[in-house]
């Protein structure tokens, strides 16, 4: 696995599961509504966006299997917001783990981010764990705070500063090295 920047082939299989219903059922915004077009031109402007920065995850043929990214990036105060979404068929084998740690060192060490922050509906039991497992800190929940399908929904928000990480990463090989880490 390895992470690279959004390519137009990648369109097809992120319509996959933004029109999932098991995936989509925790979004913000109506992923029905995409086409491959809004997609392709998101593909696309997304190389040049320096305030949010998507990387498709791809497995060892370069198939596209989801995205992560490092959204609203303020370098004045050094913090951004991850994303994360798999295809169906990319979940429960490690790539959201790989691309986490990715996307952790790229904000860390390539752009030298202090503090990066997520949010997740508080009904999401399985993204809720693996945040928590991952070494995300809670940091509280939020009431009602967004309407999704006429139903107000919570959300948890957590957060990881780059002293939490580098103890995490330490923490399990000790002889870790910059070198070691998965850049994309």
């Amino acid at each position: 696995m390895r992470l690279r920047y959004l390519e137009t082939k990648d369109a097809p299989y992120m319509l996959e599961w933004m029109h999932d219903p098991e995936i989509n059922k925790n979004f913000r915004f109506n992923a029905n509504a995409q086409t491959i077009e809004t997609v392709q031109k998101f593909t696309e402007s997304a190389q040049s966006d320096n305030n949010n920065k998507h990387f498709a995850i791809v497995n060892d043929g370069d198939e596209y299997q989801g995205t992560v990214s490092l959204k609203n990036i303020d370098l004045d105060n050094l913090k951004a917001e991850y994303a994360i979404c798999l295809r169906k068929c990319a979940q429960g084998n490690g790539t959201s783990k790989f691309a986490t740690e990715a996307i952790l060192n790229y904000g860390f060490y390539e752009i030298n981010l202090n503090r990066i922050y997520l949010n997740v509906l508080s009904e999401n039991i399985r993204a809720n764990r693996f945040y928590q497992k991952f070494g995300f800190v809670f940091e509280g929940e939020t009431m009602e705070d967004i309407i999704i399908g006429e139903k107000k929904k919570n959300l948890k928000w957590y957060r990881i500063l780059k002293n939490e990480y580098l103890g995490r990463v330490y923490a399990v090989n000790p002889n870790t090295q910059k070198s070691d880490m998965p850049l994309s």
